[in-house]
């Protein structure tokens, strides 16, 4: 997923209305699949999806047994939490990125999806900037000044270094607190330290 808009949002949820309320209310910018259980959902999980809206009380597999299957499985899904359930301390170790209680509005929703959607963009190609300075770090260290300076490719690196810092730029200038919460929690779990 490059931009935002082209992000696809997986709604589960076992009330069969609130479900095909959010898909009729998202459908017009994302790429949006409905299924009604825990079960389906797992079924359809897979690194294609980039946001799941979550209904944390269903029978048989909750929410909360959902979520932790997506992160056991290494997904960068986004996963937000929707349910008519008020939040209470037990949310704090729960890996998702953000909890919105029901009833939702139709702005509410969208303003989750889109800044969910705006993280996963953000952390998409900042992993693409990483990897070009990376070239260009590796570059410097083993080829003279000269040797760089009359190189096409590297100046098109450079090309290709600049847009991406543009980029950035861009994305992060619409961010609020929230989105660099949501967008360094998600890298955070997708890179642990490692000893050494």
């Amino acid at each position: 997923m490059s931009e935002p808009g082209g992000a696809k949002i997986l709604i589960v949820d076992d009330d069969v209305d609130v479900a095909e309320t959010y898909a009729s209310q998202l459908s017009g910018e994302y790429d949006v699949e409905t299924v009604y259980s825990g079960q389906d959902a797992l079924e359809v999980l897979s690194p294609a999806v980039d946001i799941v809206l979550l209904d944390r009380r269903m029978p048989r597999l909750s929410g909360c047994e959902v979520l932790e299957t997506i992160r056991e499985r290494g997904l960068e899904t986004r996963v937000a939490m929707v349910t008519g359930e008020e939040a209470d301390y037990d949310i704090i170790e729960m890996p998702f990125d953000d909890y919105v209680q029901k009833p939702v509005t139709e702005g509410a929703l969208l303003g989750t999806v889109s800044h969910l959607a705006r993280c996963l963009t953000y952390e998409e190609q900042l992993r693409a900037y990483y990897a070009l300075t990376a070239k260009r770090a590796a570059l410097i260290q083993s080829k003279t000044l000269e040797e760089l300076a009359e190189s096409d490719q590297f100046s098109d690196l450079e090309a290709d270094i600049e847009a991406a810092e543009a980029a950035l730029a861009e994305l992060v200038a619409d961010f609020d607190p929230t989105d660099f919460d949501r967008a360094f929690r998600d890298i955070e779990r997708a890179d642990p330290p490692t000893a050494d």
